[in-house]
């Protein structure tokens, strides 16, 4: 078989990467073109990403891509969910918001007298978040003059080829898409005052969105696809999950840790909504059944903070060597606790939640963070569990968590199952295997893509201790 090559656009949160992945004679592997910072700028009117930045990063990387390896064949976008930038006339109108906008809270007071939490459980089946997209549309002066709302990858997408479409997998993050549909609400749209001519035409991963413009391909120096993949990011990831077995349960975990299992229709009932879990869409049709869990932003907000109280640097890896050693028992916290959710400050707010039993020392204080987190992850694959009725047999860790052993071991210490720890880049395979998939280059069932991924990037193994 002919290896075969295309370049994967992954944005996360924090941070950015163009990567060229290769699949062929039993091989898939990514090379790491160009990575970024990407994070929440303060402007007059809330928090923004700096979007053109993060597009001018995106087309420098590409060009670079093509630069290294001429025979790329498609390009595919994944990022966060739910945030979105406004078109008119074919210009973007201003910068996107960051989901941490207060402002996303004057949303959920105005949505719910009209539409009920139980109401839009029945009709998205998403788990609450006050961020997500609907409560953004609703408190969005902009959006009267916009021609229509593109979500973030199909936002690149739209300035890439010219059109302007919404992948299905990042349109279920929306709340404006019927959960067993998997069509636009149009109705609830209507009732809610958002326009609906802003709500693009629906593709699925694996459909061509469209070739580059002219000027943009100069830019980049070859005329490419752009493919629809699972465009949001632990869609992709989960694809690149290795789950051995319908009783996996799966963590994608960077600055989110997104727990659950992935199950081929809904569980739409009011235990599944008291509990906050979510039914987002998958590729395939699948829905990954999951809970929002705060990941890994506790610990490198902690960081951060330290770092700037320091005037200096912290060695991650040697931090969580040192809390590795600590012996005495960790205290716990909600990792999902409200006041944890801003930037800025974060040792102080969390030692505020443990009160009396706040480490002193810096080790013992990142162990009581990650044990929180891992607290966290047991806790919501249990509800995982039970809701489904599913008994789980092993958890599947993926993305940049899986490199924090620590982490790993506690999440199988505090769960009772097994840890397979890997791929990192879960979330880039997944989005090379489903372009791979559309260019007939990859296996045509998940179940398959996924043998690929074990076969290739072999997951370790944490055993739980008693």
């Amino acid at each position: 078989m002919t290896v075969r090559t295309v370049a994967a656009v992954d944005l996360g949160a924090t941070s950015g990467r163009v990567m060229i992945g290769r699949i062929g004679d039993g091989r898939l592997d990514l090379e790491l073109v160009s990575r970024f910072p990407n994070g929440p700028v303060e402007r007059e009117d809330g928090l923004h990403w700096d979007f053109d930045a993060l597009f001018a990063h995106v087309v420098e990387g590409l060009a670079e891509a093509v630069r290294r390896e001429p025979d790329i064949e498609s390009i595919g976008i994944d990022s966060w969910a739910v945030d979105y930038g406004l078109v008119a006339d074919g210009e973007l109108l201003a910068e996107p918001f960051h989901y941490r906008d207060e402002r996303s809270a004057r949303g959920v007071d105005e949505v719910h007298p009209i539409a009920s939490p139980e109401e839009l459980y029945q009709r998205n089946g998403l788990q609450f978040l006050p961020f997500n997209t609907l409560y953004q549309y609703r408190v969005d002066a902009r959006l009267a003059d916009a021609d229509t709302a593109l979500l973030i990858p199909d936002l690149i997408a739209f300035l890439l080829t010219g059109e302007a479409v919404a992948e299905r997998t990042n349109a279920s993050t929306t709340g404006l898409l019927g959960v067993t549909s998997g069509e636009w609400d149009t109705a609830l749209a209507d009732r809610l005052g958002i326009p609906t001519r802003v709500l693009p035409p629906l593709v699925d991963p694996g459909a061509t969105i469209g070739t580059l413009r002219p000027q943009i391909a100069a830019r980049i120096g070859k005329d490419l696809p752009v493919t629809a993949v699972g465009s949001h990011d632990t869609a992709s990831a989960v694809v690149a999950a290795p789950l051995a077995t319908p009783r996996s349960a799966y963590i994608s975990c960077g600055t989110w840790g997104l727990v659950g299992v992935e199950l081929a229709e809904p569980v739409l009932t009011d235990a599944a909504r008291e509990a906050n879990f979510t039914h987002e869409r998958g590729v395939d049709g699948r829905y990954r059944f999951l809970h929002n869990v705060t990941g890994l932003w506790l610990l490198s907000e902690t960081v951060r903070a330290w770092e700037a109280e320091d005037g200096t640097s912290i060695d991650l890896p040697e931090l969580l060597a040192a809390a590795s050693a600590v012996t005495d028992e960790a205290p716990l916290f909600d990792a999902n606790d409200p006041s944890l959710s801003a930037p800025g400050g974060m040792p102080a707010r969390i030692a505020a939640l443990l009160g009396d039993d706040a480490p002193t020392t810096r080790p013992a204080f990142a162990r009581a963070i990650v044990e929180s987190i891992a607290t966290a992850f047991a806790e919501a694959v249990q509800t995982a569990a039970d809701l489904s009725g599913r008994t789980l047999d092993s958890i599947n860790l993926v993305g940049g968590g899986s490199l924090n052993r620590l982490l790993c071991q506690a999440t199988a210490d505090r769960s009772g199952l097994p840890v397979l720890a890997g791929p990192v880049e879960a979330t880039a395979l997944g989005n090379v295997l489903v372009q791979a998939r559309a260019l007939g280059a990859a296996p045509a069932s998940l179940e398959d893509l996924r043998a690929l991924v074990a076969a290739t990037h072999r997951p370790e193994l944490f055993a739980p201790r008693d």
